[in-house]
C-alpha cells in the first residue's frame, strides 16, 4: 500500500473514530494583554512554588517556556480538559486573574494502528 493510500486510510478511520479518554492534557498559560510585568513579577515567586509541587505531586509531566514569550505549555496527568482547569485554576497568576488557560485533551495517535495492520478503533 502506498504512504498516500496510507495516510488517507488513516485519516478517514481517525474521523470516523469516538475519542478516547485522554490520559495527558496540553495546558498552555497566556498572560492576559495589559498586565504589567510588575504584576506577574510580584505573583511569580509563590507562582513557581506551586507549578514545582504539581510537578513533584506528578499533574504536570513536563513544561516548557512559550516560543512567543507570552506564557508557558503544561503536559498535564489529567483525564480530561476539566481536572487540568480545575489544578491550574489554583495557581496564584490565574488567581490573581493575570494569566488565562487553554486546554487540549492528547490521545495516542490511534491512525498508527494501520500500520501494525490492526483497526484503529481496537483498543
Amino acid at each position: 500500500m502506498r504512504i498516500a493510500s496510507l495516510v488517507l486510510l488513516a485519516a478517514g478511520i481517525l474521523a470516523a473514530q469516538t475519542p478516547s479518554p485522554s490520559s495527558q492534557v496540553m495546558a498552555t498559560l497566556t498572560v492576559r494583554p495589559n498586565v504589567a510585568r510588575e504584576q506577574i513579577m510580584k505573583v511569580m515567586p509563590d507562582e513557581v512554588r506551586a507549578t514545582v509541587k504539581l510537578y513533584l505531586d506528578g499533574k504536570i509531566q513536563q513544561w516548557y517556556s512559550r516560543g512567543d514569550g507570552k506564557g508557558v505549555v503544561f503536559i498535564m496527568n489529567c483525564s480530561s480538559a476539566a481536572e487540568a482547569k480545575a489544578v491550574t485554576d489554583q495557581l496564584p497568576l490565574r488567581q490573581s486573574n493575570l494569566a488565562d488557560f487553554e486546554f487540549m485533551p492528547l490521545n495516542p495517535l490511534a491512525p498508527l494502528r494501520v500500520l501494525l495492520g490492526e483497526s484503529a478503533l481496537q483498543k
